[in-house]
């Protein structure tokens, strides 16, 4: 038999009467997932999730990092197949993580007897095949305590499977499960870790970014969308919204007290981002603000902020130390393109004393003198959507 993965559920396995419409979800994300590389069976067994290639033909190694990010796994392992009997599954073992086993200094066997017509007790499998693997390799010492090196034997109903050490699969919950959100994605290292946080919880993501031309560059708006792209390796293909802001910012430098413009263009955004969220069936916005990291994200003016919008806003990174933001950037890699030096509309205009604590009856008397309904609209009707997906062809 040949190999195959074993993706073993996470949170889906929790949920109650719906957990049915979890699971087919997720089998269909994967399967979808799978597409790119070769022809490949998936079903659903025993809260395991089986991804069997069905030729020579199939992108083994491609398929096995698309499963990496497929939300709803929590862990996955690469395996081999086997009869249900001792001496194909020692062979099975031998055959499949010999290689391993030769490098180990010690080992042990842990089996789970999930069919349980099978002969054998869990415990006695284990002290069988450990016997076994004992003599074949006597160079590596047995320790059922702390060994190097873990064999995992599962006796299921079709097959027993025979595999190393699991890996962590992405978490979180299936794709699709969780509603639609709207992230305002910046060029920055925070805005995409909150999309990705935000789709773990099984969110359909799309994303907003506001351009001011010529105050940034192309070389900028190209660098959101290559983050777009990389986010999608986890969310699937996203549409990014790119919002023509550059009159919006120059009314509120002609317009504005300087130590404002920040926290009145952020409203703007805010205003904006719940109209085209709404159009494009989003339930909630997302921003990766974290609280006292800048002036504009104290608790004031993050109140301030947030008055203009009537649909939920989460900050998924709020509490987070900047080391932990960066780590996850780096892990689903965002970072690299996040730290090129093309700078964001929200560098423009910078005050040099910003309001850090403002009141919303002072802000609202400065935007009571402007045009607000018309500059939203204007800035709505220069927007641009843009489709990306993952450059590996996930999503």
């Amino acid at each position: 038999m040949n190999e195959i993965f074993l993706l073993k559920l996470g949170e889906v396995v929790l949920k109650g009467l719906n957990r049915f419409s979890f699971e087919n979800k997720l089998k269909s994300n994967i399967a979808r997932r799978m597409r790119p590389y070769g022809s490949f069976n998936v079903h659903i067994a025993q809260s395991t999730i089986y991804v069997e290639p069905q030729n020579d033909d199939c992108d083994v190694d491609g398929a096995w990092d698309a499963c990496h990010t497929v939300f709803g796994i929590a862990a996955i392992c690469r395996c081999r197949p086997c009869e249900k009997n001792l001496d194909a599954i020692f062979q099975a073992v031998e055959d499949y993580l010999g290689d391993d086993l030769s490098m180990a200094k010690s080992f042990k066997v842990e089996s789970k007897r999930a069919d349980k017509r099978f002969p054998m007790t869990s415990i006695q499998l284990s002290q069988e095949i450990g016997g076994r693997i004992a003599e074949a390799f006597p160079q590596v010492a047995v320790d059922v305590h702390n060994p190097d090196y873990t064999v995992y034997v599962e006796v299921r109903e079709q097959a027993a499977y025979v595999h190393g050490p699991a890996e962590p699969g992405a978490g979180g919950l299936p794709t699709g499960m969780g509603g639609r959100a709207a992230v305002l994605l910046s060029g920055g290292i925070d805005s995409p870790v909150a999309g990705y946080m935000i789709a773990k919880r099984g969110v359909e993501i799309e994303s907003i970014h506001f351009f001011s031309y010529p105050y940034t560059s192309e070389q900028a708006k190209e660098k959101v969308l290559e983050l777009a792209r990389l986010m999608t390796r986890y969310s699937g293909r996203m549409t990014v919204n790119v919002v023509g802001f550059t009159k919006v910012q120059e009314v509120i430098r002609d317009q504005c007290p300087e130590e404002y413009f920040t926290i009145i263009m952020r409203r703007f955004m805010m205003r904006i981002a719940e109209r085209i969220a709404r159009q494009d069936g989003c339930k909630c916005l997302v921003t990766g603000e974290n609280l006292g990291q800048v002036a504009s994200q104290t608790m004031e003016a993050m109140a301030v902020t947030g008055a203009v919008v009537d649909m939920p806003l989460f900050h998924p990174l709020i509490g987070m130390d900047k080391k932990d933001i960066i780590a996850i950037a780096q892990k689903i890699g965002t970072l690299e393109t996040s730290i090129l030096p093309y700078e964001d509309c929200c560098t423009v205009f910078t005050p040099r004393h910003p309001k850090t604590k403002p009141s919303l009856r002072e802000v609202e008397a400065i935007e009571a003198k402007m045009d607000v309904e018309g500059l939203v609209a204007h800035a709505i009707e220069n927007t641009e959507k843009v489709t990306v997906r993952y450059h590996g062809g996930n999503g």
